[in-house]
């Protein structure tokens, strides 16, 4: 071990994201563990909000360029300061290889941001570890090999499906400049990258599981009476599903009395509003925008369904296994989602929950079924609840992580 504490750079897209509670619960765990971590993010925050949990995090944030033209000083001081490393050049020479094959401004941008990261870096940096395989992980490789370091990832959802699978390959071969390992959230996932690692034992499934800590004790079961309150936390993009929702909202039987309630931002809130007011549904839709963990909580504690649509979009884009399934499940509330990518993982459906296909009538046909009985709907979160605290806690999870990690900061 090259210090006591070991110290690690630490790569986000962006800090603090309320979308992404994940990394924030398992960067406050590592510090918990003693390690020291140093965050470097690609971009400058755009939620509103925070998270408490953001708030326990002590690590120092520093905002790498944006966009390269809106700091030239502090990227042509990057690039001289690493242009007397031996790894500048073997890192230069990765980078047009990557850049032959992917002609984009973006690409351009990762490697300026590398040279600023490289630079910047406090000389005691055990390693460098990043969240995401795409963007993070090409800035944190490249300056890994112009600091002749080690460097790990986490990969967890788009980042895994969107990717070129060049890139993915040549990130998952060691000799190649590749990651000491890559852990990730899925066994999908998993199995997907280990056929593209030439070490194959690089890749760790580690769950993210949930820190019931930050969770209050599951609520008393609803009382019969008023609305049936569905609950929707997420994105307002395709791979979400809130299109085929809306659609499935508006087949309801006359005679139910329902109420949906969705969180989050996203591209696609203008045209999901003007659909509803086109079906004529908008008076029982409410929408809530981002919101921060104590009022997710809080809307999860009064709700009768969560509803999660997912679904894989046109890019191949796709959730992985969504942690706020895992939220709903810790207050007790019953499930509706579907069967893509890692959610059935979690979900058993008919056990735990119900897993539909994506498309109207079968998301409103398990909507009726699951409304008509209330016992039914106790069941399934009584069962979600103990998979969870059986399965898919974050302790294991936080353990698994804290062994690859030694390893890279000692190695």
């Amino acid at each position: 071990m090259t210090s006591k504490r070991p110290r690690l750079a630490v790569i986000v897209k962006g800090w603090p994201r309320l979308s992404e509670t994940f990394i924030a619960q398992e960067l406050v765990a590592l510090e918990e563990k003693g390690y020291q971590l140093d965050l470097w993010s690609l971009r400058f925050p755009t939620d509103k909000k925070r998270h408490p949990l953001h708030n326990r995090l002590k690590a120092s944030v520093t905002y790498l360029p944006e966009y390269l033209h809106q700091e030239p000083l502090r990227v042509f001081k990057g690039i001289g300061h690493n242009l007397m490393r031996r790894g500048f050049w073997a890192a230069l020479g990765v980078w047009c290889k990557d850049l032959m094959r992917d002609r984009t401004r973006n690409r351009v941008r990762r490697f300026g941001q590398a040279c600023v990261l490289a630079a910047e870096m406090p000389e005691e940096t055990d390693a460098i570890y990043a969240h995401f395989m795409h963007t993070p992980a090409s800035v944190g490789r490249y300056a890994a090999i112009m600091r002749g370091m080690r460097w790990g990832v986490s990969a967890h959802a788009k980042d895994i499906w969107t990717s070129p699978e060049w890139e993915k390959r040549e990130k998952l071969t060691y000799r190649q400049h590749g990651a000491t390992f890559l852990a990730t959230c899925t066994a999908f996932g998993a199995a997907h990258l280990r056929a593209l690692a030439d070490m194959p034992d690089r890749v760790e499934l580690i769950y993210h599981g949930l820190d019931l800590d930050r969770f209050p004790p599951p609520p008393e079961p609803r009382p019969e009476g008023g609305p049936l309150e569905l609950l929707s936390v997420g994105r307002l993009v395709e791979k979400k599903g809130f299109d085929n929702l809306i659609e499935a909202l508006a087949k309801l039987p006359a005679g139910l009395d329902w109420r949906w309630t969705h969180i989050g931002g996203g591209g696609l809130g203008d045209a999901l509003s003007a659909r509803a007011d086109d079906l004529g549904i908008s008076d029982r839709i409410v929408w809530r925008g981002a919101c921060n963990q104590p009022d997710v909580i809080a809307a999860l504690r009064v709700s009768d369904i969560f509803v999660l649509p997912s679904r894989i979009a046109e890019d191949g884009d796709r959730d992985g296994l969504p942690n706020v399934l895992m939220e709903a499940a810790s207050q007790k509330l019953c499930i509706l989602s579907t069967p893509v990518s890692a959610i059935p993982e979690f979900i058993t459906s008919g056990e735990h929950g119900l897993l539909s296909e994506d498309d109207p009538e079968a998301l409103a046909a398990a909507l009726v079924m699951l409304a008509e009985d209330p016992d039914l709907r106790g069941a399934y979160a009584e069962a979600a609840y103990a998979r969870l605290t059986r399965n898919f806690l974050m302790a294991p999870g936080i353990d698994a992580l804290d062994a690859r990690l030694k390893t890279l900061a000692g190695g």
